[in-house]
């Protein structure tokens, strides 16, 4: 049966667009896939640190030859991994910081793009190793910054995760974003409101799938 990797990176709680997307995601997801299983990985509830030294030293040092303290410094970055290679599908849930990504997903970006693991290098160059998955970046923008928008240069939200989910191998990755968040922060619409559009289109790209 299939499995669907659930992935959120707000802090914002119930309060979070993104997470609201996600969710309605899974939801219909489920209903697609009675028998399929989910993952749940929320970032803000999980203890993500930056890389360090050791554990640099630990991901290039043949597994055989690790040391305890080595293996210790992978396990969480192991538990992420076999998370996404168990998925067929991902669903990541991504609010826009600073045109850019939350900074926990960027330390789970590290500790997932591991060499031999998640990546390799062979005599064709770099070949990405979550071959044959399928990701959903749904996304939260207090702005405009769709295609063709006068600050559409300044999203590096949805380039940046199409290249690096690329470069991990997985080609089929798919955007869907609630825009202007803004309205709802300074009280003109409801959250759920706002939503509604959006959310019609997660429902119809579950179904579609």
């Amino acid at each position: 049966m299939p499995t669907l990797l659930h992935i959120d990176s707000s802090p914002r709680g119930d309060y979070s667009a993104s997470r609201k997307l996600t969710a309605e995601f899974v939801a219909s997801w489920r209903k697609e896939n009675p028998g399929g299983e989910v993952i749940r990985r929320d970032l803000y509830a999980t203890s993500l640190p930056p890389v360090t030294m050791e554990w640099i030293a630990a991901a290039y040092t043949p597994e055989e030859k690790r040391s305890a303290e080595q293996r210790n410094a992978l396990k969480l970055s192991d538990e992420l991994i076999a998370e996404l290679l168990r998925a067929d599908q991902y669903v990541i849930g991504v609010p826009m910081f600073n045109f850019s990504i939350p900074a926990v997903l960027k330390l789970y970006i590290d500790q997932i793009a591991r060499v031999g693991k998640t990546f390799a290098y062979g005599s064709d160059g770099v070949k990405g190793l979550l071959e044959g998955k399928q990701a959903y970046v749904l996304a939260a923008y207090g702005g405009v910054y769709g295609a063709g928008s006068p600050f559409a240069a300044m999203n590096f939200v949805e380039p940046y995760l199409q290249r690096l989910f690329g470069f991990l191998g997985v080609k089929d990755v798919s955007f869907v974003a609630t825009e202007n968040t803004s309205r709802v922060s300074t009280g003109q619409v409801t959250l759920d409101s706002h939503l509604a559009p959006t959310l019609a289109v997660v429902r119809d790209a579950v179904a579609a799938a």
